[in-house]
C-alpha cells in the first residue's frame, strides 16, 4: 500500500519533469512549501490552491499555460507539506494573505500575476486589493474573489468559530491512520467534484506515511469556522481597490451550485456585476468545481490568452533571482 503511494509519486514526478522544482520559504513557525514550474527569470505568476487542497491542484493546468512564465504554486499554512500554524492560532483569510506577503517577499517579487482557485481566489482578491501595485493580473478559478457574510450573521459565525477552537483544544487529537485505498475513498466522498485521477494527484502531497498506513497532512483546524468575516459592502469596497485586470472563470456545476444558498445568490450576483461594471471579464464554462484540475484544457486557453494580453504585454518590474534558490 505504501509502495503504491511511492510508486504513484515517482510516476507522476517523472511525467511532469519540465523544470519543476520544490519551494521552501522559512516562516516564524516552520516553512511554506510549494512547487515551481518554468524558467528562472520567467514572468512571475503565483498560484493559490483551494480549501483543503494543495499545490498539486495546478499540476495539470500549468503545463498548458504560457512557457515564458515562472509559476510558483504555494501550499498555504496547514495544507500539503507546509507547516501547521502554532497551537492556539486560527486559520483565516487575513493570515493567509500575510503568508502570501511573506512568500513574495522571499522571492523578491515586486510585481506578478495571481491565479487562485476557490479559497485561493478569495485570498487573491484580498491580496490584490491590499497590495494593488504588486499585482498585474488576477485569474479567479471558480471563485468570486470575495465571499461575504450577511451582516446579521457575522458575529454569530465569529462566536461559533471561537467556540469550535476552544472545544478542539480540549481534545487529544491523534492522526487517523488509513490505507491508501481508504484515503482515496474518503477524499472522493468529501469532494465529489474530483475525478479519481485528480484525487491521486492531490494525495501525492496530501498524505504522509505513518506506522500502519498513511495519514492526511492537513491541519484539521482548517475545518473550523473562519472567524475573520467581511460584509458585502466591505467586499465591494475592497474589490474597487483592485487595479489589475481580473478574469473570473465560473464552472456551471461548480461553487455556486455546491456551496451558495439561494438567499446568497443576490450577494454573488452583486460581486459579479461589480466586476463587469469595472470592465473585468466574467466567463462561464461547462464543468465542476475542480474543472482546472479534472479537465484543464477547458480553461487553459482562457487563462493563457488573458495572461498573454494583460500581463505579458506589460513591462516587467520584478527581481526573481532568488526563486531558483528556494
Amino acid at each position: 500500500m505504501l509502495q503504491a503511494l511511492k510508486g504513484f509519486r515517482h510516476l507522476h514526478t517523472s511525467a511532469m519533469k519540465q523544470a519543476v522544482s520544490e519551494l521552501s520559504v522559512p516562516v516564524p513557525w516552520g516553512e511554506i512549501r510549494g512547487k515551481v514550474w518554468g524558467p528562472d527569470h520567467g514572468r512571475p505568476v503565483l498560484c493559490l490552491h483551494g480549501w483543503a487542497d494543495n499545490c498539486g491542484t495546478f499540476n495539470t493546468l500549468i503545463p498548458l499555460l504560457p512557457k515564458e512564465c515562472r509559476y510558483v504554486a504555494v501550499e498555504l499554512a496547514g495544507h500539503g507539506w507546509s507547516s501547521h500554524r502554532p497551537p492556539g492560532v486560527c486559520y483565516s483569510f487575513p493570515t493567509y494573505v500575510m503568508d502570501v506577503r511573506r512568500v513574495v517577499d522571499a522571492l523578491q517579487w515586486s510585481r506578478f500575476s495571481i491565479i487562485g482557485h476557490s479559497m485561493g481566489g478569495n485570498i487573491a482578491g484580498m491580496f490584490s486589493a491590499l497590495y494593488p501595485e504588486m499585482v498585474d493580473a488576477v485569474v479567479l478559478l471558480d471563485s468570486y474573489g470575495f465571499l461575504p457574510t450577511d451582516l446579521k450573521e457575522i458575529f454569530k459565525v465569529m462566536r461559533q468559530g471561537m467556540d469550535q477552537m476552544v472545544t478542539f483544544e480540549k481534545k487529544t487529537e491523534e492522526k487517523r491512520v488509513y490505507t491508501y485505498e481508504n484515503a482515496v475513498e474518503r477524499l472522493l466522498a468529501a469532494n465529489p467534484s474530483l475525478s479519481e485521477r485528480s484525487v491521486h494527484i492531490l494525495l501525492e502531497r496530501g498524505l504522509v506515511p505513518v506506522e500502519g498506513g498513511v495519514a492526511f497532512t492537513r491541519d484539521f483546524r482548517i475545518n473550523l469556522k473562519n472567524i475573520a468575516r467581511i460584509s458585502l459592502e466591505q467586499s465591494l469596497e475592497l474589490q474597487s481597490a483592485i487595479q489589475a485586470p481580473v478574469l473570473v472563470i465560473l464552472a456551471e456545476d461548480g461553487f455556486e451550485k455546491i456551496f451558495i444558498e439561494p438567499n446568497q445568490k443576490k450577494v454573488t450576483s452583486a460581486i459579479l456585476q461589480a466586476y463587469r461594471d469595472r470592465n473585468h471579464t466574467v466567463v462561464n464554462v461547462p464543468g465542476d468545481h475542480h474543472i482546472h484540475l479534472n479537465e484543464p484544457e477547458v480553461v487553459a486557453a482562457l487563462v493563457s490568452d488573458f495572461l498573454q494580453n494583460k500581463a505579458l504585454t506589460q513591462p516587467a518590474r520584478t527581481t526573481n533571482e532568488q526563486t531558483s534558490k528556494l
